[in-house]
């Protein structure tokens, strides 16, 4: 039987199927794999199944919009806000961390209200392929600048972002690591991502706190290695900032610089 006859006969079952699910699960969608087919895009799909563009790429790890025919994709979750959810309850009812949660959700706070839709991350290689996406669960492959760049350094700058900024919105993580990247590419620090992030100043002192106190040498979070990803296929929300601190700090140095944007509890300067 013709492909395409198979996935309309699979769709229509599902379609009256939907009214029963709802019924037995009001607040939450069954999670669903779409296998590409000829003709399918990130639109389209986004549009079939109710999701946000952002929500189905992240949930598989695909951070461009080509997709090829044969490729399964995870949908996301839906699910809709009960009284008393919180976003612990929910990612420890789903099996999903709550970083990964407010990065799908592209959340800036871990405020949610009742009747609110949600997707849930799921964390699944089912994408692996010989002609797959340009970033796997674990199996990133990443250029910048038109050289490929080495797994322990996507690693590091993931570790750093997570270090610095895991409990931040998602664009604040891919600022912090466009802020390394930036002085990768500027004269006045050193030119490699290990160089930045180990960097010693003149009175031998680290750059990143989390060099000193050791959380440098904690695992990335899935939103940290994301974020990574993002900044180094050009995101950088500060517009080139060279610093970030904690806009409390009391540091003259560091209060002294031109401001480039706040954002959360962070100040991004140059």
């Amino acid at each position: 039987m013709d492909e395409k006859i198979k996935t309309c006969k699979r769709k229509f079952l599902c379609f009256l199927l939907l009214p029963v699910l709802l019924l037995l699960f009001p607040a939450v969608s069954l999670a669903q794999v779409h296998t590409v087919n000829k003709g399918d895009t990130i639109y389209k799909l986004s549009q079939w199944y109710n999701v946000s563009q952002f929500a189905l790429c992240y949930n598989n790890n695909l951070w461009s919009d080509v997709i090829y025919t044969g490729q399964k994709l995870n949908i996301p979750t839906r699910y809709t806000v009960q009284k008393g959810d919180t976003l612990y309850l929910i990612g420890k009812k789903y099996g999903a961390d709550v970083s990964g949660i407010r990065a799908i959700n592209q959340l800036k706070s871990d405020i949610i209200n009742p009747g609110q839709i949600l997707y849930i991350p799921q964390y699944k290689s089912q994408n692996a392929s010989s002609s797959g996406s340009t970033a796997q669960s674990n199996n990133y492959t990443v250029s910048r600048g038109g050289s490929n760049l080495s797994r322990d350094d996507f690693d590091l700058l993931a570790r750093i972002i997570t270090a610095e900024a895991d409990s931040e919105s998602y664009a604040t993580q891919v600022a912090v690591g466009a802020t390394v990247l930036n002085r990768v590419d500027s004269s006045l620090f050193p030119n490699s991502i290990r160089g930045v992030v180990y960097q010693v100043d003149q009175v031998g002192k680290y750059q990143f706190e989390p060099v000193l106190n050791g959380w440098i040498n904690n695992p990335a979070s899935e939103s940290g290695k994301k974020a990574a990803q993002d900044a180094l296929n050009g995101w950088d929300p500060t517009n080139g900032a060279l610093y970030f601190f904690e806009s409390w700090v009391p540091n003259k140095f560091l209060q002294s610089r031109s401001v480039s944007t706040v954002m959360d509890a962070f100040t991004f300067s140059y």
